[in-house]
């Protein structure tokens, strides 16, 4: 399976860390019916999208892209070494996939210009840091960091009123280097990236655009975690701080991109999981294409 895309100039890659089974479908889309559920599995079984179980499948990948000018990695993954008691598969993890993975597309720590994070979760972060004697630092030591001010201050806030790990172990580390920009929703690298706001799963949730003059490609990180939210936009996931305003984004982002040549690069579809987004019905398909 070719892990590479080109469009326009842009070269993209995925960097695969995991592509596994996560959450009963029920459970993860608190709003999905059994009925509706069934009705739609068949096709979701055949794109590698849930298990026989109804458990979805989830990718959980950082895309590099390749600029004429530079190399930007968005989301950083999960990462090793990190305690996450909650996602067993996640915590003190120490495998090499990432690192692999990363040799594989030909890129080492030092090549990466920008590393872009849609949002500050922890499976988004974690390969911002590494565990380098006893400290974490920050994993490409070239890059400069940037984090949406919105989100920023949001995490900011909250890690005032008890510790977010992801926030402490992933992101502070990284400010405290002074490899960290906090900007704005107007911020743009040259005239190939440039920011989308897509509030909803977070405050400050933000996609990123890539492409001179035009959407060539876009990273839509978690506005959407399974292809039956591109079918059905009102299914918001129990992870969306605000579930109402995660739907009107996804709905607004879907009608933006439908019937577009631009690339929709997901954060967590499974395989290939980036596709063209087409209409169908009230709703939408994200039709994957081939890399390559």
């Amino acid at each position: 399976m070719s892990l590479k895309f080109s469009v326009g100039d842009l070269t993209i890659h995925r960097i695969i860390e995991q592509e596994t089974t996560f959450m009963p479908a029920l459970e993860m889309l608190p709003e999905l019916t059994g009925a509706l559920l069934a009705e739609n599995k068949p096709w979701m079984q055949k794109a590698g999208a849930i298990d026989d179980s109804d458990v979805l499948i989830l990718c959980f990948q950082s895309y590099i892209v390749e600029t004429p000018h530079h190399t930007i990695l968005v989301d950083s993954c999960i990462g090793n070494d990190k305690p996450r008691p909650l996602r067993p598969k996640w915590n003190m993890k120490t495998d090499d996939s990432y690192m692999r993975a990363l040799a594989a597309a030909g890129f080492s720590l030092n090549d990466i210009d920008f590393v872009m994070c849609t949002h500050l979760h922890v499976d988004h972060v974690g390969w911002n840091t590494r565990l380098e004697g006893g400290r974490w630092v920050p994993t490409f030591p070239n890059a400069r960091y940037l984090f949406g001010k919105h989100e920023f201050d949001y995490w900011t806030e909250q890690n005032g009123k008890a510790p977010v790990p992801p926030f402490v172990d992933s992101v502070l580390p990284v400010v405290e280097a002074n490899k960290a920009e906090i900007v704005r929703n107007d911020y743009a690298i040259g005239d190939h990236v440039r920011i989308l706001p897509t509030p909803g799963h977070t405050p400050g949730h933000i996609a990123f655009t890539f492409g001179r003059g035009k959407d060539d490609a876009v990273m839509s990180g978690d506005l959407m975690h399974t292809p039956l939210q591109t079918y059905y936009p009102e299914l918001s996931a129990k992870f969306d701080i605000d579930p109402a305003q995660a739907a009107t984004t996804r709905r607004s982002f879907l009608e933006r991109y439908c019937d577009t040549d631009t690339l929709c690069c997901t954060a967590h579809f499974p395989s290939p999981s980036a596709g063209k987004i087409r209409r169908r019905g009230n709703g939408f398909s994200c039709e994957a294409v081939a890399a390559g």
